[in-house]
Protein backbone atom coordinates (compact mmCIF):
# COMPACT_ATOMS: atom_id res chain seq x y z
CA UNK A 1 0.00 0.00 0.00
CA UNK A 2 1.37 3.12 -0.96
CA UNK A 3 2.56 5.52 2.02
CA UNK A 4 0.74 8.43 0.01
CA UNK A 5 -2.84 7.37 0.11
CA UNK A 6 -5.84 10.09 1.06
CA UNK A 7 -2.97 12.15 1.60
CA UNK A 8 -2.73 16.08 0.02
CA UNK A 9 -0.10 17.15 -2.17
CA UNK A 10 1.64 19.41 0.33
CA UNK A 11 1.08 16.48 2.75
CA UNK A 12 2.93 13.52 0.34
CA UNK A 13 5.26 16.29 -0.52
CA UNK A 14 6.31 16.85 3.19
CA UNK A 15 6.24 13.01 4.20
CA UNK A 16 8.64 12.01 1.25
CA UNK A 17 11.10 14.86 2.60
CA UNK A 18 11.00 13.15 5.67
CA UNK A 19 11.09 9.54 4.28
CA UNK A 20 14.56 11.00 2.34
CA UNK A 21 15.91 13.17 4.91
CA UNK A 22 15.99 9.76 7.38
CA UNK A 23 18.13 7.89 4.85
CA UNK A 24 20.71 10.99 5.09
CA UNK A 25 19.47 12.45 1.89
CA UNK A 26 21.22 15.81 1.83
CA UNK A 27 18.84 17.25 -1.03
CA UNK A 28 15.77 15.67 0.11
CA UNK A 29 13.23 18.85 -0.07
CA UNK A 30 14.18 18.95 -3.55
CA UNK A 31 14.24 15.57 -4.53
CA UNK A 32 10.74 15.17 -2.95
CA UNK A 33 9.41 18.19 -5.29
CA UNK A 34 10.99 16.72 -8.12
CA UNK A 35 9.14 13.04 -7.41
CA UNK A 36 5.86 14.44 -6.30
CA UNK A 37 5.80 16.79 -9.75
CA UNK A 38 6.50 13.92 -11.76
CA UNK A 39 3.87 11.59 -10.58
CA UNK A 40 1.22 14.08 -10.84
CA UNK A 41 2.38 15.78 -14.02
CA UNK A 42 3.00 19.22 -12.67
CA UNK A 43 5.23 22.41 -11.90
CA UNK A 44 5.83 24.18 -9.06
CA UNK A 45 3.56 26.69 -9.49
CA UNK A 46 0.63 24.11 -10.05
CA UNK A 47 2.08 22.27 -7.35
CA UNK A 48 1.42 25.29 -5.19
CA UNK A 49 -2.18 25.94 -6.83
CA UNK A 50 -3.18 22.43 -6.05
CA UNK A 51 -1.67 22.17 -2.73
CA UNK A 52 -4.72 21.34 -0.77
CA UNK A 53 -6.30 18.68 -3.44
CA UNK A 54 -5.80 15.19 -2.06
CA UNK A 55 -3.86 12.74 -4.80
CA UNK A 56 -6.01 9.82 -5.94
CA UNK A 57 -5.34 6.24 -6.02
CA UNK A 58 -3.20 6.30 -9.22
CA UNK A 59 -1.07 9.04 -8.49
CA UNK A 60 -0.52 8.01 -4.91
CA UNK A 61 0.39 4.59 -6.44
CA UNK A 62 3.05 6.10 -8.46
CA UNK A 63 4.36 8.73 -5.85
CA UNK A 64 5.22 5.51 -4.02
CA UNK A 65 7.09 3.55 -6.63
CA UNK A 66 9.36 6.55 -7.42
CA UNK A 67 10.20 6.97 -3.92
CA UNK A 68 10.60 3.87 -3.65
CA UNK A 69 13.03 3.86 -6.47
CA UNK A 70 14.88 7.15 -4.96
CA UNK A 71 15.07 5.30 -1.48
CA UNK A 72 17.16 2.57 -3.34
CA UNK A 73 19.40 4.85 -4.29
CA UNK A 74 18.79 6.29 -7.90
CA UNK A 75 19.17 9.07 -8.74
CA UNK A 76 16.55 11.54 -9.32
CA UNK A 77 17.57 12.18 -12.98
CA UNK A 78 17.58 8.85 -13.84
CA UNK A 79 14.07 8.40 -12.16
CA UNK A 80 13.19 11.81 -14.60
CA UNK A 81 14.49 10.37 -17.67
CA UNK A 82 15.93 14.44 -17.64
CA UNK A 83 18.99 16.20 -16.23
CA UNK A 84 19.88 20.13 -16.81
CA UNK A 85 22.62 20.69 -17.95
CA UNK A 86 23.55 24.37 -19.63
CA UNK A 87 20.39 25.32 -18.92
CA UNK A 88 19.36 22.61 -21.48
CA UNK A 89 16.98 19.83 -20.01
CA UNK A 90 19.11 16.40 -21.62
CA UNK A 91 16.99 13.80 -22.12
CA UNK A 92 18.95 10.56 -20.34
CA UNK A 93 19.08 6.62 -20.90
CA UNK A 94 20.38 4.24 -19.62
CA UNK A 95 23.54 4.66 -21.96
CA UNK A 96 23.62 7.80 -21.05
CA UNK A 97 26.20 9.28 -18.01
CA UNK A 98 24.49 11.78 -16.08
CA UNK A 99 25.76 15.14 -17.05
CA UNK A 100 27.28 16.66 -13.99
CA UNK A 101 27.58 20.32 -12.92
CA UNK A 102 31.63 20.12 -12.91
CA UNK A 103 31.58 19.33 -16.94
CA UNK A 104 30.38 22.87 -17.62
CA UNK A 105 33.41 23.72 -16.89
CA UNK A 106 34.80 22.05 -19.84
CA UNK A 107 32.49 24.43 -21.79
CA UNK A 108 33.51 27.21 -19.75
CA UNK A 109 37.03 26.76 -20.82
CA UNK A 110 36.42 26.07 -24.34
CA UNK A 111 34.52 29.68 -25.20
CA UNK A 112 36.83 31.38 -23.09
CA UNK A 113 39.87 30.67 -25.06
CA UNK A 114 37.46 30.61 -28.24
CA UNK A 115 36.97 34.67 -27.25
CA UNK A 116 41.03 35.28 -26.51
CA UNK A 117 41.68 33.87 -29.80
CA UNK A 118 38.78 35.84 -31.51
CA UNK A 119 37.13 32.80 -33.01
CA UNK A 120 33.97 32.75 -31.06
CA UNK A 121 31.80 33.68 -34.26
CA UNK A 122 33.87 31.65 -36.96
CA UNK A 123 32.76 29.32 -38.41
CA UNK A 124 34.17 26.33 -36.17
CA UNK A 125 34.30 22.59 -36.66
CA UNK A 126 33.75 20.88 -33.18
CA UNK A 127 34.22 17.40 -32.06
CA UNK A 128 33.20 15.47 -28.47
CA UNK A 129 34.76 12.50 -28.06
CA UNK A 130 32.31 9.99 -26.17
CA UNK A 131 29.11 12.27 -26.21
CA UNK A 132 27.24 10.14 -24.09
CA UNK A 133 23.75 12.45 -23.89
CA UNK A 134 25.50 15.28 -26.37
CA UNK A 135 26.10 17.48 -23.35
CA UNK A 136 29.01 19.15 -23.71
CA UNK A 137 28.87 19.59 -28.11
CA UNK A 138 25.10 20.62 -27.58
CA UNK A 139 25.47 23.35 -25.20
CA UNK A 140 28.84 24.74 -27.20
CA UNK A 141 26.58 24.62 -30.30
CA UNK A 142 24.31 26.21 -28.42
CA UNK A 143 26.74 29.52 -27.64
CA UNK A 144 28.12 28.86 -31.01
CA UNK A 145 25.57 29.44 -34.00
CA UNK A 146 27.83 29.06 -36.96
CA UNK A 147 29.73 26.06 -35.65
CA UNK A 148 29.21 22.84 -36.42
CA UNK A 149 30.01 19.72 -34.65
CA UNK A 150 30.56 15.93 -34.29
CA UNK A 151 29.89 13.51 -31.14
CA UNK A 152 31.38 10.03 -31.27
CA UNK A 153 30.51 7.57 -28.63
CA UNK A 154 31.07 3.35 -29.02
CA UNK A 155 27.28 3.22 -27.92
CA UNK A 156 24.96 3.25 -30.27
CA UNK A 157 22.33 3.80 -27.94
CA UNK A 158 23.67 7.05 -26.08
CA UNK A 159 24.41 8.20 -29.64
CA UNK A 160 20.24 7.98 -30.20
CA UNK A 161 19.83 10.10 -27.04
CA UNK A 162 22.49 12.56 -28.17
CA UNK A 163 20.45 12.40 -31.38
CA UNK A 164 16.74 13.33 -29.72
CA UNK A 165 18.56 16.36 -27.20
CA UNK A 166 20.11 17.97 -30.52
CA UNK A 167 16.83 17.39 -32.63
CA UNK A 168 14.74 19.03 -29.43
CA UNK A 169 16.80 21.71 -28.75
CA UNK A 170 16.76 22.57 -32.94
CA UNK A 171 20.59 21.71 -33.50
CA UNK A 172 20.00 18.92 -35.58
CA UNK A 173 21.24 20.40 -38.52
CA UNK A 174 24.46 21.33 -37.08
CA UNK A 175 25.12 18.37 -35.17
CA UNK A 176 26.58 14.75 -36.50
CA UNK A 177 26.85 11.38 -34.52
CA UNK A 178 29.15 9.14 -35.43
CA UNK A 179 29.86 5.49 -33.98
CA UNK A 180 33.45 4.67 -33.13
CA UNK A 181 35.74 4.58 -30.25
CA UNK A 182 36.35 8.33 -29.66
CA UNK A 183 38.41 10.20 -32.68
CA UNK A 184 38.92 6.68 -34.46
CA UNK A 185 36.61 7.48 -36.94
CA UNK A 186 36.99 11.18 -37.54
CA UNK A 187 38.80 13.18 -40.12
CA UNK A 188 40.01 16.41 -39.71
CA UNK A 189 40.86 19.31 -39.28
CA UNK A 190 38.64 20.16 -36.06
CA UNK A 191 39.50 23.85 -34.44
CA UNK A 192 38.22 22.46 -31.25
CA UNK A 193 37.68 18.68 -29.16
CA UNK A 194 36.03 18.54 -26.11
CA UNK A 195 35.86 15.26 -24.06
CA UNK A 196 34.59 14.22 -20.53
CA UNK A 197 36.26 10.52 -20.77
CA UNK A 198 36.02 7.67 -18.21
CA UNK A 199 38.58 8.67 -15.43
CA UNK A 200 37.91 6.62 -12.15
CA UNK A 201 40.44 3.60 -11.30
CA UNK A 202 39.39 0.62 -11.91
CA UNK A 203 39.90 -0.54 -8.41
CA UNK A 204 37.84 2.63 -7.25
CA UNK A 205 34.72 1.98 -9.40
CA UNK A 206 33.56 -0.39 -5.96
CA UNK A 207 33.95 2.50 -3.92
CA UNK A 208 31.53 4.99 -5.65
CA UNK A 209 28.79 6.29 -4.69
CA UNK A 210 25.45 4.29 -5.54
CA UNK A 211 23.68 6.50 -7.44
CA UNK A 212 27.20 6.44 -9.52
CA UNK A 213 27.98 2.87 -9.52
CA UNK A 214 24.75 1.08 -9.93
CA UNK A 215 23.43 3.53 -12.21
CA UNK A 216 25.72 4.70 -14.58
CA UNK A 217 27.06 3.02 -17.84
CA UNK A 218 30.43 1.35 -16.38
CA UNK A 219 31.67 2.52 -19.94
CA UNK A 220 31.61 5.84 -18.61
CA UNK A 221 33.40 5.33 -15.53
CA UNK A 222 36.15 3.31 -15.84
CA UNK A 223 39.63 4.60 -17.01
CA UNK A 224 41.65 1.48 -16.29
CA UNK A 225 44.37 1.19 -13.96
CA UNK A 226 45.53 4.57 -12.99
CA UNK A 227 41.94 6.49 -14.70
CA UNK A 228 44.28 7.54 -17.67
CA UNK A 229 43.60 4.69 -20.09
CA UNK A 230 40.93 6.61 -22.05
CA UNK A 231 43.48 9.92 -22.23
CA UNK A 232 46.11 8.20 -23.97
CA UNK A 233 43.97 7.34 -26.80
CA UNK A 234 42.48 10.45 -27.32
CA UNK A 235 44.76 12.74 -27.17
CA UNK A 236 47.03 10.98 -29.27
CA UNK A 237 44.16 10.75 -31.73
CA UNK A 238 43.40 14.66 -31.43
CA UNK A 239 46.90 16.12 -31.60
CA UNK A 240 46.84 14.76 -35.38
CA UNK A 241 43.28 16.05 -36.08
CA UNK A 242 43.22 19.61 -35.20
CA UNK A 243 43.75 22.71 -36.76
CA UNK A 244 46.93 24.76 -36.56
CA UNK A 245 45.87 26.88 -33.27
CA UNK A 246 43.19 24.37 -32.43
CA UNK A 247 42.39 23.52 -29.15
CA UNK A 248 41.62 20.37 -26.67
CA UNK A 249 39.77 20.14 -23.37
CA UNK A 250 38.82 17.63 -21.64
CA UNK A 251 37.78 17.07 -17.88
CA UNK A 252 40.11 15.94 -15.35
CA UNK A 253 39.55 13.63 -12.53
CA UNK A 254 41.18 14.52 -9.17
CA UNK A 255 44.52 14.77 -8.97
CA UNK A 256 45.17 14.05 -12.62
CA UNK A 257 45.49 17.39 -14.43
CA UNK A 258 49.39 16.68 -14.35
CA UNK A 259 49.46 13.65 -15.89
CA UNK A 260 47.26 15.25 -18.61
CA UNK A 261 48.82 18.07 -19.06
CA UNK A 262 51.91 15.59 -19.72
CA UNK A 263 50.23 13.29 -22.13
CA UNK A 264 49.32 16.67 -24.04
CA UNK A 265 52.84 17.62 -24.32
CA UNK A 266 54.00 14.39 -25.21
CA UNK A 267 51.88 14.49 -28.30
CA UNK A 268 53.37 18.18 -29.52
CA UNK A 269 50.32 20.12 -27.63
CA UNK A 270 51.06 23.70 -25.75
CA UNK A 271 49.29 23.28 -22.43
CA UNK A 272 46.80 26.85 -22.79
CA UNK A 273 47.72 27.65 -18.96
CA UNK A 274 46.66 26.04 -15.42
CA UNK A 275 43.73 24.05 -15.80
CA UNK A 276 40.17 25.71 -15.01
CA UNK A 277 39.00 24.63 -11.64
CA UNK A 278 34.90 23.81 -10.37
CA UNK A 279 33.07 25.49 -7.85
CA UNK A 280 34.58 22.76 -5.41
CA UNK A 281 38.53 24.21 -6.47
CA UNK A 282 39.33 20.82 -8.04
CA UNK A 283 41.36 21.43 -11.38
CA UNK A 284 38.85 19.55 -14.04
CA UNK A 285 39.49 21.77 -17.06
CA UNK A 286 42.66 20.67 -18.55
CA UNK A 287 43.64 22.46 -22.07
CA UNK A 288 46.11 22.50 -24.63
CA UNK A 289 46.40 23.51 -28.64
CA UNK A 290 48.33 22.43 -31.33
CA UNK A 291 50.65 25.47 -32.60
CA UNK A 292 51.33 26.16 -35.74
CA UNK A 293 54.64 24.44 -37.51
Amino acid sequence: MSHFAGQTIEAARRALTARLRATGNDSAELDARLLVGAALGLDLTGMIRAASRTLTAAESDHLETLARRRLAGEPVARILGVREFWGLPLKLSAATLVPRPDTETVVERALELLRADGAIDRPLRLADLGTGSGAILLALLFELPDARGFGTDISTDALATAQENAAQFGLADRATFITCDYASGLTGPFDLIVSNPPYIRSADIASLATEVRDHDPSAALDGGLDGLDAYRALIAQSAGLLAPNGLLVVEAGQGQSGDIDALMMVAGLSPTGLPKADLAGIPRAVSARRLPR
